[in-house]
């Protein structure tokens, strides 16, 4: 009898705890952030309209992406390498190979978040026009955005997307042990990006018109690079917003809040900043 389906499942509950006790320091970070600096106070995060929706996708993205892609990094290593059994797998990604995993961590983990974001923002902007809106809609989809929004992806979105990007990086040679390093920063970066918070300049924290990408190199926030037309824009109701805090459309989520729900490593992080 296969074993694969208990695997999975041993997966699905590994990923689980994991992303139990994170939630947990978000959710007390994000509650205290917002108390004192709230863009649009007066609502706690977890009163938020479509809370059920948000949590599901929480908890549902880091398991189908985590199975996806090992899935695919089984896949590369037996199509490109050749390499098959388990054991041998396991020494191939353990700890990275080729000339990339011979760089110390520090710089793999910069190597991997500049060419990630890099590839992600032309992921991103494919997102925002023709046929694949669709698929991105989803995430501008909340009618009220808060931290626990930044997990909401289309499956599509999400493969062909950091999945993807992750699996061709680490494939590149990349060791898996670098998720250690980013994986917390990315995971608290797409949950701040999408918290109820005041930016520098008194506005929304989504609001601002550019705002510099995760690793500071491409403007993945920005109106004029990654603009939507009104088309493809859901009018909703604005948020209230007090003084010195911009009104926000909460359905009109625009490119300056692209997001960057990551998910970053092989499963542990709840979400890895997507496009």
């Amino acid at each position: 009898m296969s074993t694969l389906p208990m695997e999975v499942l041993h997966m699905f509950g590994d990923t689980i705890m994991k992303v139990v006790p994170i939630t947990i320091v978000l959710a007390v970070v994000f509650t205290v952030l917002t108390h004192f600096w709230a863009c649009n106070p007066g609502k706690p995060w977890w009163r938020k309209s479509e809370i059920v929706t948000d949590i599901c996708y929480w908890f549902f993205v880091p398991l189908i992406t985590r199975v996806v892609r090992v899935g695919l990094l089984v896949l590369g290593a037996a199509v490109v390498f050749n390499i098959h059994g388990a054991d041998d797998l396991i020494a191939f990604y353990d700890n990275g190979h080729g000339p990339l995993a011979q760089l110390p961590l520090w710089v793999q983990a910069i190597i991997f978040l500049v060419v990630s974001d890099f590839l992600l923002y032309w992921f991103h902007r494919m997102y925002h026009g023709g046929e694949f809106w669709k698929y991105h809609a989803i995430h501008h989809s909340s009618e009220e955005v808060e931290w626990i929004s930044a997990a909401r992806f289309h499956p599509v979105n999400l493969f062909l997307g950091t999945v993807a990007v992750d699996v061709v990086l680490l494939m590149a040679g990349i060791s898996p042990n670098i998720m250690l390093w980013v994986g917390p920063f990315t995971t608290f970066h797409s949950a701040f990006v999408h918290a109820n918070l005041t930016g520098p300049s008194g506005r929304s924290n989504m609001s601002s018109p550019r705002r510099s990408s995760i690793a500071g190199i491409t403007p993945r926030w920005s109106r004029a690079a990654i603009p939507i037309s009104p088309a493809r824009s859901r009018s909703g109701t604005s948020c209230s917003a007090p003084s010195g805090c911009r009104k926000v459309s909460c359905r009109t989520i625009t490119a300056s809040m692209a997001s960057r729900c990551r998910r970053r490593s092989a499963g542990n992080w709840p979400i890895r900043s997507g496009n």
